[in-house]
């Protein structure tokens, strides 16, 4: 795998690996989460230190769940970073006589520099900073011979004044809702759903804590955060919206045909087309399908075929997929109602006849809509561009829905003939 070629190449001792993301889905990610991985776990608590030793737990589990990378696996180093600390001794400065702010401003002026002055460069303002020169500030050795002036005109060398030393503390603070947080962000490996390896990791992590490996410290918290959290808003929403838009196909075709066993025979190639949808998706989690080779061209390749996942642009394929699948059943049933309608069939035969000779009109028609709704979608599945891996997604229902609703041109006849017999026959019975 190229990304994890990179990740070899390009190890350095202290840092960390980080997940594959383009600039623009990684802005938009940090935007949404805070993160800099499509997936993460957000740890709370009540001190910094806690948080960075939960992480490291956390980071060492993760890495033991198959369905994620674990060389994606990151959490935050966030007690690390040296500071220098300069910590004046009050009473020391009380024997010399020298007053606290004075301290203060020697300490300023030396190492972080004073402004003095603003130079003008035509419409650009700079501000000049006096400070010591960087050979007499970067060590603490130097720091420690900056001379304080005392009252009686003596200078008195800072390391008398003070304690200087460098101190671990923290590279970054972050905080949400009034707590600490730190991040242990991840990947997931190709084939899985994001869903998916949330609820794996989740159980992975509930196994250790119930067999005692992993003990949350009191104050602690986490919970995972990321892409997935959209995909399962949508779902909820797909979950409504679905329904509605079969109840309203349903209600316009029965407002069209006026009629349940009519409108239900149209609905039944929606039922078709849904399953050509799901076969096709079971169609390409196979190693044999579309093993070959056209001109030199490998057809996989070309169609991009690898397992997929159920995602929310499956679930808005298979909604675009309802309406168009409709459309043959209508074809071929507004023709047999007006066929029947200007016939008067009174035997068994003569209905035979009636929904073969609506059938044979209306196949053309029926072939060329499913047709040319196959043949626009095609170029969909052989992109390879930006938005394609939203985009494939999407037409692959459409695609095997079609495909498979194209028997519908026989069926729904064959059912109308069937209903409109046993209709003939409890007229005779009555």
């Amino acid at each position: 795998d190229i990304w994890n070629e990179i990740v070899k190449a390009a190890q350095v001792p202290g840092s960390t690996s980080s997940p594959k993301l383009q600039p623009i889905i990684t802005r938009i990610i940090m935007l949404q989460t805070g993160m800099r991985a499509p997936m993460g776990i957000k740890i709370r608590g009540p001190d910094l230190a806690t948080i960075e030793k939960v992480g490291l737990q956390l980071e060492r589990f993760l890495k033991e769940v198959p369905s994620i990378e674990p060389s994606s696996v990151i959490a935050d180093r966030i007690v690390g970073k040296p500071y220098l600390e300069i910590e004046i001794d009050r009473q020391a400065i009380a024997r010399y006589g020298i007053m606290l702010r004075k301290v203060q401003d020697v300490i300023e002026v030396a190492i972080g520099g004073k402004k003095i002055t603003t130079t003008v460069e035509g419409r650009e303002r700079y501000p000049v900073r006096l400070r010591y020169m960087r050979e007499l500030r970067d060590n603490i050795e130097s720091l420690r011979k900056i001379l304080v002036p005392a009252s009686g005109g003596a200078q008195i060398p800072l390391d008398q004044l003070s304690k200087i030393r460098y101190v671990r503390g923290p590279q970054v603070i972050k905080s949400e809702d009034t707590f600490l947080v730190g991040y242990v962000v991840f990947d997931k490996k190709p084939g899985y759903a994001e869903v998916d390896v949330v609820n794996d990791a989740q159980k992975y992590l509930d196994q250790k804590i119930e067999s005692g490996e992993f003990q949350l410290p009191a104050g602690i918290s986490y919970a995972f955060a990321g892409n997935y959290e959209n995909q399962i808003r949508a779902q909820k929403k797909l979950a409504v919206v679905l329904p509605i838009a079969l109840f309203i196909i349903f209600l316009i075709l029965y407002l069209q045909f006026d009629s349940v066993s009519t409108t239900l025979l149209v609905f039944f190639g929606i039922i078709v087309a849904w399953a050509g949808g799901f076969i096709m998706i079971w169609l390409y989690a196979q190693h044999w399908f579309l093993d070959f080779f056209v001109f030199g061209i490998s057809m996989r390749e070309l169609f991009q075929v690898h397992p997929i996942n159920l995602s929310v642009a499956i679930w808005v394929g298979f909604l675009a997929l309802f309406g168009i699948a409709s459309d043959n059943g209508v074809v071929v049933a507004t023709y047999l109602d007006q066929s029947f309608a200007t016939r008067k069939v009174s035997t068994k035969e003569e209905i035979k006849d009636a929904t073969v000779a609506a059938a044979i009109r209306r196949i053309r028609p029926a072939l060329m809509t499913s047709a040319t709704t196959i043949l626009a979608l095609i170029p969909v599945l052989t992109s390879t561009g930006r938005g394609s891996d939203i985009m494939v997604p999407m037409a692959i229902p459409s695609f095997g829905g079609m495909f498979v609703a194209l028997v519908t041109v026989m069926i729904v006849p064959v059912l109308y003939c069937a209903i409109e017999e046993y209709r003939l026959k409890q007229k005779l019975i009555e």
